[in-house]
């Protein structure tokens, strides 16, 4: 079978679509007829040798599929499912842990299922989980054009949370909009833009993906006991510091969120995030944008693509 790998860390330039050995699944693994994957920030680092998960050469990368089952537990040969795992998915075959794997509701296409797991996921852990989400509270996101800032967009109103996007240009800002955002705000000036938005309260929770220089303003753009969530560093800015006295003088947080290293060693944990989102999913809520599809032998250029932030939504790769 045919699989996308990294035969050197030398980055996406160099990956390579080769023939490789079918997978043989465990007892707890489904195999799975992969049809289409999504690509993601950890292919990037994978392909670099820069992800804190370091396979040794040649690997095969992937995060996010969907595809029709074969075989496997929990799971009917002809199924179509998506799931997730750290990489070795963009292979016409892939034996997943059945706790990685989900059902496809009807409603979703192959690409929105591989738009659909680690983005959602992290999404949901993020609000649900880290940021005690409630009920008409107020969400900031930033790179809100991207797979997570999309999700995050959908999941809060899931969650019936209002949500304010952060673009960094106008065509970013109408993903943001056909993604559900309530408002959309440029980053260049985003405090008082947030400021004159809440009547100068500030947002509940602030979903940074980006980390760098916006990181000072969105503490300022807290309300009390606002809750500033740490997914990532987009930027590529270097890591900022937080300054402790902000956090006492508004009684606010600053909160990590790892959603791999928190799921990946809980049985069962993702799917019951999942449960969560089936209902968003079914009810037209979460509906993953999907950006640019490329062909199997184009994965690295969409993560060139993704590496110099030309992506908008979810950029999906189709490997049948």
């Amino acid at each position: 079978m045919r699989a996308v790998q990294v035969v050197e860390l030398t980055g996406p330039e160099h990956l390579q679509v080769r023939d490789v050995a079918e997978p043989q699944p465990g007892p707890d693994d489904v195999l799975v007829e992969v049809h289409a994957v999504g690509t993601s920030f950890p292919d990037l680092l994978l392909s670099r040798g820069e992800y804190q998960m370091k396979p040794e050469p040649p690997f095969t990368l992937g995060v996010d599929f969907a595809g029709v089952v074969v075989s496997g537990p929990g799971f009917e040969p002809g199924q179509r499912v998506c799931g997730v795992g750290g990489w070795g998915n963009a292979a016409e075959l892939t034996a997943c842990h059945r706790d990685s794997v989900f059902a496809l509701p009807d409603v979703l296409s192959f690409d929105e299922g591989a738009a659909l797991p680690m983005n959602y996921l992290t999404a949901q852990f993020a609000l649900a989980d880290r940021g005690s989400l409630r009920a008409g509270e107020t969400v900031l996101v930033h790179g809100a054009a991207g797979g997570v800032g999309t999700a995050t967009i959908q999941v809060a109103k899931g969650y019936g949370a209002r949500s304010i996007a952060v673009v960094s240009s106008e065509a970013k800002g109408e993903v943001a909009r056909a993604a559900g955002a309530d408002e959309v705000v440029l980053l260049e000036g985003f405090k008082d833009a947030v400021a004159g938005l809440t009547d100068g309260r500030g947002v509940d929770v602030v979903v940074d993906v980006v980390g760098g220089d916006v990181f000072t303003d969105s503490l300022r753009s807290l309300a009390p006991q606002g809750r500033l969530l740490v997914v990532g560093f987009a930027a590529g800015q270097g890591i900022p510091e937080v300054k402790v006295n902000r956090l006492l003088l508004n009684n606010i947080d600053v909160r990590g969120v790892g959603w791999g290293a928190y799921a990946m060693v809980r049985p069962g944990f993702m799917h019951q995030q999942w449960a969560e989102l089936v209902p968003m999913i079914e009810s037209g809520v979460v509906k993953p944008p999907v950006g640019t599809t490329y062909a199997m032998e184009e994965f690295g250029q969409a993560l060139i693509d993704m590496d110099q932030r030309k992506t908008l939504g979810k950029s999906v790769v189709h490997l049948r």
